[in-house]
């Protein structure tokens, strides 16, 4: 069945995404943006013509809502074959499926991003904390209305940069545009899209969440990697220490100084408990893409 054709900007994005139902939601704030960026643009270079006539002059050019949907889906679907990871081979076995972490190049990417947290949420927090009480100080004044908006156009600029981070590590799609554009609106119409914004606010949250989290993050790689690592070197620091080249004092929980044997048992151990943490480290960067998205992410495409 053939639709009308848009009248006006509202309606061709309302058909466009008519046409994505179904698709990833940031894909389709995606090729939202896009649309109306590129529509409010056009209308904007002819001030004579009226919305419908300026749809109907760059129909050709741009696309219908059917045709811009069905080239946001190749070409989402080229990208995401490019930019996926090389699999991991096929393990049958549950023991081959459980070591068969350390291929697993999400497992080892979600390491990286769990020691990079701590950074990026020491300044997430830090802009979060330092531009809403800035804010709040300077109300009174009238810089303080400037200084509030480019605070947020910071943390939207921001949560597309961790976006990025999110997705290239952890494998989650995110936005790689803003949620909406902001052209032809007037100062006043931008102050109120930004405060009604469900996101702006989530945004903030997610900022502010991050400093917990990437101590967490940081921590726990730091502890379970350090710690698995020692005791799977258990047998070599036992040698040494026997010939007398290293004076560690590796000592056993009673005292005792461990024999070549049990220090083979405890490098064992450090071996599953390596492998252990490698898949909890692969759970939590999913766990936190989810949470990335449900916090960055518009759900007016859904």
């Amino acid at each position: 069945m053939n639709r009308p054709a848009p009248r006006s900007i509202d309606q061709y994005l309302e058909q466009l995404r008519d046409a994505l139902k179904g698709e990833d939601p940031a894909l389709i704030q995606d090729a939202l943006y896009d649309a109306e960026e590129y529509l409010r643009a056009e209308v904007a270079q002819h001030p004579g013509k009226s919305e419908a006539d300026v749809l109907e002059l760059i129909a050709s050019t741009y696309g219908a809502p059917d045709e811009v949907a069905e080239a946001y889906r190749t070409t989402e679907k080229t990208v995401r074959n490019a930019t996926r990871p090389v699999p991991p081979p096929v393990r049958r076995t549950p023991l081959g499926r459980f070591f068969g972490i350390y291929a697993d190049s999400r497992a080892w990417s979600a390491i990286f991003y769990m020691l990079l947290a701590l950074a990026t949420g020491i300044f997430y927090f830090t802009v979060a904390v330092t531009g809403l009480s800035m804010s709040a100080g300077l109300a009174i004044l009238i810089i303080g209305v400037p200084f509030f908006l480019v605070f947020i156009g910071l943390t939207r600029v921001l949560s597309l940069v961790e976006g990025r981070i999110v997705e290239g590590l952890l494998g989650v799609r995110m936005p790689r545009r803003p949620l909406r554009s902001t052209q032809g609106l007037t100062f006043g119409a931008r102050i109120q899209e930004m405060l009604t914004d469900r996101r702006t606010w989530t945004t903030i949250l997610y900022m502010l969440l991050m400093l917990p989290l990437g101590v967490f993050y940081f921590t726990s790689a730091v502890v379970g990697v350090v710690v698995s690592l020692t005791f799977i070197a258990a047998p070599a620091i036992v040698y040494l220490d026997s010939r007398g080249l290293a004076d560690v004092n590796f000592q056993l929980w009673d005292g005792s100084s461990p024999t070549l044997a049990t220090a083979l048992l405890i490098s064992a151990f450090g071996v599953l408990a390596l492998t252990l943490f490698m898949h909890l480290a692969r759970a939590l960067g999913q766990l936190h893409g989810n949470v990335a998205r449900s916090l960055l992410l518009s759900r007016d495409g859904e």
